[in-house]
């Protein structure tokens, strides 16, 4: 190649000089025309020349440079067929060009699978492949990454396949995961008051009983499990053995039920783990907070936090009332002094608020007037359900002043105290905007902590052993450094509170619960007039039986569905719910309704089904006895579908 350019070259200077000598000459002298005739007829065969070696040259550059892509295509072909990784070629539509000898040894060792489809032969549609993402397969016991990359020839679209083993990658990755250390904290639950009076010789037998339970719980998981305190306990342990506990459901919650104190009360667990963590310091801190959701919903269970939200297992028993009140006087002291460093007090309960909900916040009300601070009551009476509360509050001259939710958005400053009754969940509040714009939140609430708690509080006063909101808020009034006792309607305003969520002083009624209602009685509490705030028109009442009538027994279970519309519908069917518990049998009700976006569930119990977890397991949640949910976008018929799903796949859970 080199020869044939020096020869153009030389052919080149030739023809230049048949060019430039006659120039030079001609401008010194004249040429005889003969010798000019030759001259010219020199350079016309010396450009002749140069033409055929340039067209000649380039030709030959051309096939040798296809000879040479060909012969390098011949050995990149020969190289890919000889390959340790499987190779494939396919057309777009999925049919099988061509494939190396790894490939036929690994996926079709004993057949030829030319012209046939992609799919067909090892169940891989290529039309899912991403060119810009790998894909996972797995074939014979073994795991692929499949990488595609497709080139289009003359409209003819030919797709590359090609498969990387990561079998041993996938199963470190794997031994990795199930070889993280997961830190669990376990707690005996109100520890102190379970052996308050027991005798030494009883309190050395609980702790020996205890201690056996754990020791049977951790064998087999090669974890270690250490007694801190007399209460609390440290394991670490396996993710690997952690799944397996997970999957059997936590049994060491029953088992500790089994032990006995005075042969009258049990033993429970509360336990928090942190799964998933990227260390051992994470770990624990993920599982201090699963401790703490564990304890906010009444303990005797255990919650998982990883790092996809937390997992909950047990909270089948009552949670224990806590006697010691040195907390609740520390928490009065607290609330009472952001109180008088604010300028305006705004109370708020949840939606639809009931009398627990808007007796708590109007019982707390009146005890922030008296500390000469205006206190508003945020409601939105469209959807109350306590507007005879309202109404009876408005006619007293020293009552709260009730705001709408706009209303009060407008009003709020950054020195101003936003005091959450009856709810911590922050998707059911009564006004989320108003939660966003408060510098400075308090929270008071009794049911069992959600996983969508409000963080941000000054103070979380969090008491799901408490009948109700109003119980609590009675509690801390009592501490209140004030210079005279609230009055007789803000007492009324409380009991009502208690009387609903208590059903009469029947349900989740502590110590406390007649502590708290004895003291509204003495400063002028009229049972006769707080009963007159449940009465019902005859009309309710009918439409009450008429849901009653037509329910529906699945097992221990009464569900029944309500295809009324009425403005007072969540009413009536938390009035039938309760009523439904008075037949024989039944240990918890469901009483399905129209709402304004879907359908939702009131649920009931008498306290041995906990319908808390039901209502969760379809996007609600509430109290051990008293739930509910809501379901957007759903029929009647579709929602009692759901939860006699949920009933089932609790049964089985049991079983």
């Amino acid at each position: 190649m080199k020869q044939k350019y020096g020869l153009l070259i030389a052919t080149w200077i030739l023809w230049f000089a048949s060019i430039l000598i006659p120039l030079l000459y001609s401008a010194l002298k004249s040429i005889p025309r003969r010798w000019m005739t030759l001259l010219l007829l020199v350079t016309m065969l010396l450009s002749l020349a140069v033409l055929f070696q340039w067209v000649f040259l380039r030709r030959s550059e051309r096939q040798h440079m296809e000879n040479f892509h060909g012969e390098i295509e011949a050995a990149g072909m020969t190289a890919l067929q000889h390959m340790t990784a499987p190779v494939l070629l396919a057309a777009h539509s999925g049919e099988i060009l061509w494939y190396n000898e790894t490939f036929r040894m690994r996926f079709t060792p004993n057949r030829n699978v030319l012209g046939q489809y992609v799919q067909d032969v090892i169940h891989l549609n290529l039309a899912a492949l991403d060119h810009s993402r790998d894909l996972l397969m797995e074939h014979n016991g073994l795991s692929y990454r499949v990488h595609a990359t497709s080139s289009v020839q003359n409209q003819w679209e030919v797709v590359a396949v090609q498969f990387t083993e990561i079998t041993d990658i996938l199963r470190l990755q794997n031994e990795n995961t199930n070889s993280r250390p997961c830190v669990m904290l376990l707690v005996i639950d109100s520890y102190d008051d379970l052996l308050q009076y027991a005798r030494e010789s009883e309190k050395a037998q609980v702790s020996a009983e205890v201690e056996r339970v754990l020791e049977r719980f951790m064998q087999g998981t090669d974890g270690v499990i250490r007694k801190v305190e007399n209460d609390l306990f440290y394991a670490v342990m396996e993710s690997r053995h952690l799944h397996q506990i997970m999957n059997n459901r936590f049994h060491v919650l029953d088992e500790a039920r089994q032990i006995r104190v005075n042969d009258r009360m049990h033993i429970t667990f509360s336990i928090g783990v942190g799964d998933g963590a990227s260390s051992l310091a994470e770990s624990e801190k993920f599982a201090r907070q699963s401790l703490d959701m564990a304890l906010g919903r009444g303990g005797d269970q255990a919650a998982v936090k990883t790092e996809n939200g937390f997992c909950f297992f047990g909270g089948a028993s009552k949670g224990v009332e806590k006697k010691s009140k040195t907390k609740i006087r520390s928490i009065a002291l607290a609330m009472q002094e952001l109180i008088e460093n604010s300028d305006q007090v705004f109370l708020m309960g949840h939606r639809f608020g009931d009398l627990d909900s808007i007796g708590s916040a109007c019982g707390l009300a009146g005890a922030v007037r008296l500390m000469r601070k205006p206190a508003y009551v945020v409601v939105s009476r469209q959807s109350c359900l306590a507007t005879q509360l309202i109404d009876r509050m408005e006619q007293f001259e020293d009552g709260p002043r009730f705001m709408e939710p706009r209303e009060a958005l407008g009003q709020i400053t950054d020195n101003s105290l936003l005091i959450i009754v009856d709810t911590h969940n922050k998707d059911i509040l009564e006004s989320a905007e108003l939660y966003q714009a408060a510098r400075y939140v308090i929270v008071i609430d009794h049911h069992r902590k959600n996983v969508n708690f409000i963080e941000n509080a000054v103070i979380f006063h969090h008491e799901p052993y408490a009948s109700s909101a109003s119980e609590m808020v009675t509690e801390i009034v009592q501490y209140f450094r004030l210079d005279t006792e609230i009055s007789a309607a803000y007492a009324d305003a409380l009991l009502s509170g208690i009387m609903l969520d208590t059903k009469n002083f029947v349900m989740r009624t502590g110590v406390r619960t007649f502590e708290a209602a004895a003291y509204l009685r003495k400063i002028g509490a009229d049972t006769i007039e707080v009963k007159s705030l449940f009465s019902n028109t005859i009309s309710m009442y009918s439409m009450r039986s008429q849901i009653v009538s037509h329910a529906e027994l699945y097992k221990n279970n009464a569900i029944s569905v309500v295809k009324i519309s009425q403005p007072d519908v969540r009413v009536l069917a938390s009035q039938a719910a309760d009523e439904l518990l008075s037949i024989q049998g039944v240990e918890a009700s469901f009483v399905i309704y129209l709402a304004e976006k879907g359908v939702s569930i009131s649920a009931r119990s008498m306290g041995n089904v906990n319908v808390q977890v039901i209502m969760e397991q379809l996007g609600g949640g509430g109290h051990q006895t008293m739930a509910a949910a809501q379901l957007p976008d759903c029929t009647i018929q579709e929602a009692k579908e759901r939860l006699l799903m949920t009933l089932e796949a609790q049964e089985m859970q049991k079983g």
